[in-house]
Order: C-alpha cells, then sequence, then structure tokens
C-alpha cells in the first residue's frame, strides 16, 4: 500500500506514520534561541514572521508560533502542510491529502481564526491541469503574493496555481512528466535479489514531476522546486523559473519556464534568505523512497543557490529527514528535522 501511493505523488509522507515504518532519529542539537516545542507531527512547512518568530506548519495540530522563549499553538488546523505569513498575525495555510471537509483547501488564517479561501480539490476535479487520468492533488507548499494572492505548490496535481483574494483559483504552470532511470529504486531494493515488482521494472520510466515548494524571488518571478516521483531518481530534481504573471504554461516547452538549478535529489522546500541566495532542502540524498519505502534514511541537504548563476553550496549535510527551512531577517537559517517523529526546528551554522 504504501509503495503503491509513491508511484504518483507525496501521498507516502501522509501515510507513512499509519504504516510503522520505523525511522531512527540522529541526535542534532537545537540552537540556544530555538525553543523545545512537542510537536504533534509531522511538520511539513516552516516560515519566518515579520516579527521576529517562526511558523510551523504542524499536520497533527495545527500552526505552531515559536518564539526565543517559548513555542504554542496559534491555531488548530489537523492536516495543514504549510504556512505563509501576510503580514504580522495573518497568514495564508494549506491541507493536504486527508479525511474530512478541511482537507486540499487554502485557508486565511488570523490569531484564533480560521476561514476557508478556496477548495483546491474541487479545481483539480474540475480542471486537472497537467491532464493526468485521474484527479490528484496533495497541496503542500504555499507562498503569499502582493495585493491578497496566494500561490500553491500542488504535489499530486504536479502544478503551481494562483488564488487571488475573492478565492477565485487559475493555474500558472505545469510540471512536465519525463522518463527516469529505475536504478536507484533497484540499488534501494537490493537487486537483482529484491522484490520482484521492484527488480523487474524497465530501465526506464515515465515519473511524475511532483511540485513540492514554491517561493517567490527578490525579482519577483516564481521558483518551483520539484521531487520527482516513483521511481525515485537521484540527481534528477530540479528548481523552475516561473515568469511573474504567467498562465497556463507547460513547463518543459514554454519559454516562461527555465530551469535554474539542476542536480538534486527529492526538493521538498525552497526559500530565499534576505541576501537574495535561494535555499534548497534535499528531503534525502539516497531520495525520498529510502525514507517512505525502505525506512532506510541516510540524510539530507540544505544548499545555498545563486539563482541568477545556479551555482550553489552545501550549507549542511546528513540531516535526519528535514522538510523545510526558513530564514529570518537577520540571516538564520531555520531547518526542520525528524520530520516524521519526534521533530525538531534547528539553526543552522
Amino acid at each position: 500500500m504504501l509503495a503503491s501511493q509513491c508511484f504518483r505523488s507525496r501521498r507516502c509522507l501522509a501515510l507513512l506514520t499509519s504504516v510503522g515504518v520505523s525511522l531512527v532519529a540522529a541526535p542534532v542539537a537545537l540552537a540556544e534561541d530555538v525553543p523545545s516545542y512537542s510537536f504533534a507531527g509531522p511538520v511539513f512547512g516552516l516560515a519566518a514572521a515579520p516579527d521576529g518568530s517562526l511558523l510551523a506548519a504542524d499536520a497533527g495540530a495545527g500552526i505552531v508560533e515559536l518564539r526565543k522563549a517559548a513555542g504554542s499553538l496559534v491555531v488548530a488546523l489537523p492536516g495543514v502542510s504549510d504556512v505563509a505569513p501576510i503580514g504580522r498575525g495573518n497568514m495564508w495555510a494549506i491541507t493536504g491529502i486527508g479525511e474530512g471537509d478541511a482537507a486540499q483547501k487554502l485557508f486565511r488564517v488570523s490569531r484564533g481564526s480560521v476561514r476557508e479561501a478556496a477548495d483546491l480539490w474541487a479545481f483539480e476535479v474540475e480542471m486537472n491541469p497537467d491532464g493526468s487520468e485521474e484527479p490528484d492533488s496533495n497541496p503542500f507548499d504555499v507562498a503569499a503574493l502582493t495585493g491578497g494572492s496566494a500561490l500553491v505548490a500542488d504535489a499530486g496535481a504536479n502544478d503551481l496555481l494562483i488564488v487571488d483574494a475573492t478565492g477565485h483559483i487559475d493555474w500558472i504552470a505545469t510540471l512536465p512528466v519525463e522518463p527516469e532511470s529505475t536504478d536507484n529504486l533497484k540499488s534501494l531494493a537490493g537487486c537483482p535479489a529484491g522484490p520482484p515488482n521492484f527488480c523487474n521494472l524497465p530501465p526506464v520510466i515515465p515519473t511524475q514531476a511532483v511540485a513540492t515548494s514554491v517561493a517567490i524571488g527578490p525579482d519577483g518571478a516564481y521558483y518551483v522546486g520539484e521531487l520527482k516521483g516513483f521511481p525515485a531518481p537521484t540527481g534528477a530534481s530540479r528548481v523552475w523559473r516561473i515568469e511573474p504573471g504567467t498562465r497556463h504554461a507547460e513547463c518543459g516547452s514554454s519559454p516562461a519556464c527555465t530551469v535554474v538549478a539542476d542536480g538534486f535529489t527529492s526538493i521538498i522546500d525552497l526559500a530565499f534568505g534576505p541576501d537574495g541566495m535561494l535555499y534548497v532542502v534535499e528531503f534525502d540524498e539516497a531520495s525520498w523512497a529510502a525514507v517512505e519505502i525502505f525506512g532506510n534514511p541516510t540524510g539530507g541537504t540544505v544548499n545555498a543557490c545563486d539563482p541568477r548563476s545556479g551555482s550553489c553550496f552545501e550549507v549542511a549535510t546528513d540531516l535526519p529527514v528535514p522538510s523545510a527551512v526558513a530564514i529570518d531577517k537577520d540571516g538564520t537559517v531555520y531547518a526542520t528535522i525528524n520530520t516524521l517523529g519526534g521533530a525538531q526546528v534547528i539553526a543552522l551554522p
């Protein structure tokens, strides 16, 4: 069941805790200025708020605010996958796949109140922008635009959406399905002696892009990170730059979409720092399959990239199951680790 959900989208992350995959968390020291907080978990999203606090999307409980002295639940919103501040005390939040009326939606959140802004699943059912055989939606990342709009990276739908202040949804771009090697999956499975359903796969198969992340650059462009779905190839994930104002572009063929950085494995988050550097989180250097299918994580990486040149360097490596990154106004880089159990927020050196 777990592996079959991984073929298409990000569903493994939502299902992992229910199927009993055991992850061993490496000990990581918390920075002194980050409070220790017991998340219900999993924790997928992290954002730096204008007032200096951090906001974490705790899927097991809701939106958590972290300050130097303490952490506290701002609002209950089980299933939340990401949060994006809108000034002081207001924010966008999205929910991913799940059960109940709150799943796969965009919310406008103020302290103590939650208002539904858009039904993202209903849009996918009606429009299905990437033309897949069946609608699939797993909203995974959100960013706030000026003027009261929000950008949503939908991992299940392989697209980037825009929602305006009235709740109207449109699609900006779709990411392409492309052929990728099955070598990494077979290696993780111990082929040729491993399970036949992995070892007998063709050398190359069509692979979903899986849009896991979106960030707005200093140039106003939209930057989107792709995970690359089953068969979880290494070194195949890219960061796309999409021209602001774009609508209905098919990345891979549209001039509105260009690749600005590549060679990553399983991108799960993006964020810009005040210096204009783009921070890219790789979920695991052996791919998401090492974590989600085989329960054997090897460690993830946070990279810093110059989007103009495409040059990147590693900020931190061997991080146990990281999922998100946020940079405050002073340039301190924070990351979530042990995402799927015993989650922590740490400051990177």
